[in-house]
């Protein structure tokens, strides 16, 4: 492999936490299948496989053994709990290490990587590190999805929607404030009067989670919304809104909403988007103490599909309700208006109301189990005294939840570390993308100042997608992607190593700090930052401990996976072979893949792209390859409860490795992929007929020797013919392999081994191959043909059928066993190009076509049991097209149609000859073979017992045997 350009598949990290699953058999064998073709295509492609230790899941393990002993994990040091965590991914890295063998997948599995590894947590500080240093890292309060029975903030990556009944409140916010449509207002006349109209009207809102209201703040409009003011006629309830009350809402859900709470009303008129800007409400539950004035933003979020036409806004509880809330032009208008811009925190990481949430202390959102808590029922009770609840309902609907615990999640308001995606890059980000070998000034060209968002998605352009619809998949992922939240308040992973200042809240920025800490976590992992309390072995001496505070988050395990790529790709690196990759932006000849499942868009290349394109201004990757997921033979997901789950150990044990190997590489993994007992059957079967073609050929190629070689132009125009076969399938092949095209791959050889050979070349050269003399050149040309048909096809499967194929290859050479080689250490074959020929290839199509009809003869002949063998027949053959007659000129068509004789004329045929609507200008006439059944060869023949020695066959086959007994093989 010196001198090679590389190409490397990078390993997304599997989760080390169970044992492997049908999925990680597809995953980890489409990545195999990628590194042995491009190895065997002229490549350096050694693979490095790797795992994913840090994360919740394994904390869970190890809590759930501390309950069940009745230890208590608060009591535990955390070095000590982090050494159980640890022992717990070791012990699960090692079995599916095994297992992952098991399928045949080749790699440095002696020196795997791993985000635990203390080389790879010191990176990964490094990383972070960086984008500290380069003012892409800061400290900021937004909400967050958060998991109260984890109690962590999660990433998008970490979310799953599922169905979940949630209750439904339309609530009733009074107009405090209300304007004509001019600032001010109107103080005398019919626009005053207007204006007073307002101010006797609610603004209904429609909001599924109740809880979030003593967190409003706001309420959100669309001016391209039409609204209306309307007033209740007549209730059909005692309780709630009565007639004579008003409400502003959006007039195409009017009916909707009035329905709702079992109302009549009639539209009064309309409420301009001007008039709803100007005004304030007030809160709902001002009774309670939430005295404040909440204005009426205008939003391009809001639309008039469901609800009101409004949207209740807590800026501590929502993405785009924060971003309204924080956007310029509203904070300019709060402090015009005096209003508080402070955002609440409102619910703790328990999810029970704050004091920040007056009247409700001490009610909760959701409890431990993830089950609901008694938070919604409060607050709604609170507005059915207030008077505005206008109506209420449940509704079943699709919610975030956790994809570990599968409870649901809510958005919180907390102070997290993030990284920006927006703010322009520093000049120093910049530079250290060139110190890095990454991005060139070209390519950055669309902005003078970039953000990371815009080197993302520069990076997404310039990486080859395949299937390509990935690329518009992370393209959208990306441009609506928030800053990336990378904090978790956890134990096991690798700790945000930042400190900062207690007086002016600055991270510290000094390299000399990092070096201590890079180093400390070569030697003892993430456990040297959290064995000192204060910071003291880093800060000092240039630094005073008790001027900086110490962060103790954790990072999101998507960042350590996202940074792999800087240790494993990167130099120095720790893994043998994969030291020098080169990474030029001129398109240089080193590739690097990720492949992973379509999942891993917002996932492994979603956080991977965005790390890398911050510390090295481009994607770690120039190709990715996408798969779906594994399905039941019904296209069900699979479940232990369904009983639908196929295990691939399962299936290495009673079929072994290969046949896995074998429907990954048969099947369309763009899309799903189904299994299941009679999928396997198919498949067993399928390798059973290549198999078996492999080891005819080894049979057949017992005896030839390397000095028997005779050359393609003393062959017969058969063996030539399959030379041109294997000429035509080197390009077709190499192109597949080379377009990740594996199913191609397996029906191309399979057609050439099923069809092509077993079914005509081997059927037709089984004569001359067993029953000619030893120094037959006929025969020596059919060997060496056999010989090379031999070397391309174990060679072509070798990527596929690694087992068989290897054990093929050794079988045949024996001696590359003793020199310590396989069929994995070769190349794929160097066909010579004069084995192509075209002309030879059409006239035997034509040939091909008279066998076809001759056989088709024979075969009525055989079924009605006149024939038990074509050799048992002499057929005239009436070929009246002149091409055909033409192309038969010289061609033993006996021994291509395996009779014992054939005659051949141009005469037409008669009336009862047979013949085919395919091929047109042939008939055949059945004529049983004259003469006596050779012992040997089964050919009826008129020189049966020629040779008195050998007196029961032909005098072919005496001389055969004659030849045979002079070499001692009779």
């Amino acid at each position: 492999s010196v001198g090679r350009p590389k190409f490397v598949l990078h390993d997304g990290p599997p989760y080390a936490n169970g044992n492997i699953h049908i999925g990680h058999a597809l995953n980890k064998i489409l990545k195999d299948l990628v590194t042995r073709s491009q190895q065997m295509m002229g490549f350096d492609s050694n693979y490095v496989p790797g795992w994913d230790c840090h994360g919740l899941p394994i904390e869970w393990k190890i809590e759930e053994q501390y309950r069940a002993r009745g230890k208590n994990k608060d009591e535990v040091p955390i070095n000590e709990f982090r050494k159980e965590c640890r022992d717990f991914a070791t012990h699960w890295l090692n079995v599916q290490r095994e297992e992952f063998k098991r399928l045949g997948v080749t790699g440095d599995w002696d020196h795997p990587y791993s985000t635990m590894a203390f080389p790879a947590e010191a990176q990964i500080a490094r990383e972070i590190m960086q984008f500290a240093m380069t003012d892409q890292l800061y400290r900021g309060s937004k909400p967050v999805m958060w998991s109260v029975v984890e109690k962590t903030s999660l990433a998008e990556a970490e979310i799953e929607y599922q169905d979940y009944q949630s209750d439904m409140v339309w609530v009733a916010f009074p107009l405090r404030y209300a304007s004509s449509g001019t600032m001010g207002g109107a103080k005398s006349g019919p626009e005053f009067e207007r204006a007073d109209e307002l101010l006797s009207a609610s603004v209904v809102i429609w909001t599924t989670t109740p809880w979030t209201l003593p967190g409003n703040r706001a309420i959100s409009y669309n001016r391209k919304i039409a609204y209306g003011l309307y007033e209740v006629t007549a209730a059909e309830r005692d309780f709630g809104p009565q007639a004579g009350a008003r409400f502003i809402v959006a007039d195409k859900l009017a009916e909707a909403v009035f329905g709702q709470a079992k109302l009549t009303a009639k539209r009064f008129r309309d409420v301009t988007a001007e008039q709803l800007g100007l005004s304030i409400c007030a809160h709902p539950l001002a009774s309670l103490g939430y005295t404040f004035d909440v204005p009426l933003l205008d939003g391009d979020h809001v639309t008039d599909d469901a609800g009101t036409g409004f949207v209740h806004t807590a800026p501590g509880h929502g993405r785009e309700d924060f971003d309204i809330w924080t956007a310029a032009a509203t904070q300019q208008m709060l402090r015009e208006r005096g209003i508080e811009p402070k955002i609440p925190y409102t619910v703790d990481a328990d999810s029970f109301y704050t004091a920040e949430a007056p009247g409700f202390e001490g009610r909760r959102v959701i409890k431990d189990n993830g089950d609901k808590g008694d938070a919604n029922e409060a607050v709604i009770k609170a507005l059915i005294d207030a008077g505005n609840l206008v109506a209420r309902g449940r509704l079943k609907h699709q919610y975030p939840h956790s994809w570990r615990s599968k409870k649901p999640v809510i958005f919180r308001n907390t102070p997290q570390w993030f990284i920006h995606m927006d703010q322009p890059l520093s000049a120093d980000a910049i530079s250290h993308f060139a110190n890095k070998g990454g991005v060139a000034e070209h390519d950055l060209r669309n902005s003078e100042n970039p953000t990371l968002r815009e080197v993302s998605l520069d990076s997404i352009r310039a990486t080859e997608w395949v299937p390509p619809a990935g690329q518009n998949r992370i393209t959208g992922m990306i441009e609506a992607k928030p800053d990336w939240v990378v904090s978790r308040q956890r134990a096991w992973g690798v700790p945000i190593t930042v400190f900062v200042n207690k007086a002016t809240k600055a991270v510290l920025k000094d390299e000399r700090v990092n070096r201590r800490i890079a180093d400390a976590f070569e030697a003892e992992g993430g456990d040297a930052w959290f064995a000192d309390a204060d910071g003291s072995r880093f800060l000092k001496p240039e630094h005073d401990p008790a001027d900086f505070e110490k962060i103790n988050d954790v990072l999101d395990v998507w960042f350590d996976s996202g940074s792999t790529h800087s240790y494993v790709l990167g130099a120095p690196n720790t893994f043998p072979g994969l030291a020098g990759i080169h990474r030029k932006p001129d398109g240089g000849r080193d590739r690097v893949m990720y492949l992973e499942g379509s999942d891993q868009h917002r996932g492994w290349f979603h956080s991977s792209l965005i790390e890398s394109s911050g510390t090295r201004g481009r994607a770690p990757y120039d190709i990715v390859l996408t798969h779906g997921f594994v399905l039941d033979e019904k296209g069900q997901k699979m479940s232990k409860s369904l009983g639908n789950v196929v295990a691939p150990q399962d299936v290495m044990k009673n079929s072994g490795a290969d046949i896995l190997r074998l429907w990954v590489a048969a099947s369309d993994y763009s899309d799903d992929l189904r299994i299941g007992p009679e999928i396997l059957k198919g498949f067993i079967d399928s390798y059973r007929k290549l198999r078996n073609t492999l080891r005819w050929m080894l049979g057949t190629l017992a005896h030839f020797e390397q000095t028997d070689r005779i050359g393609g132009q003393a062959m017969e125009e058969v063996d030539r013919l399959m030379l041109h076969r294997l000429a035509i399938l080197d390009g077709e092949v190499r192109e597949a392999y080379a377009t990740y095209n594996y199913k191609k791959v397996v029906s191309l050889l399979s057609t050439f081994m099923n069809t092509d050979l077993s079914a005509f070349y081997f059927d037709i050269r089984k004569d001359a191959l067993y029953c000619e003399p030893p120094s037959s050149v006929k025969r020596l040309g059919s060997l060496e043909t056999v010989e090379q048909i031999f070397r391309c096809v174990t060679l072509w499967l070798a990527p596929i059928l690694v087992f068989t194929a290897d054990e093929a290859w050794l079988e045949r050479y024996p001696d590359k066993q003793t020199q310590g080689g396989c069929v994995h250490l070769e190349a794929f074959p160097d066909v010579p190009s004069s084995w192509r020929d075209d002309a030879l290839a059409a006239k035997w199509d034509r040939i091909r076509d008279v066998r076809s009809v001759i056989t088709g003869a024979l075969e009525i002949q055989r079924a009605g049991k006149v024939i038990g063998s074509s050799l048992e027949a002499a057929p005239v053959v009436h070929v009246t097209d002149k091409d055909l007659m033409a192309a038969l000129d010289g061609i033993d068509m006996a021994e291509i149609a395996i009779t014992s004789a054939i005659t051949l004329t141009d005469r037409p045929a008669p009336a009862d000859a047979f013949t085919s609507d395919q091929v047109k200008g042939v008939a055949v006439v059945f004529t049983q073979a004259a003469g006596r059944k050779c012992a040997r060869s089964w050919r009826y023949t008129d020189d049966v017992g020629s040779d008195p020695t050998f007196p029961d066959v032909s005098a072919r086959d005496a001389k055969a045997l004659h030849e045979l007994k002079a070499l001692g093989r009779i």
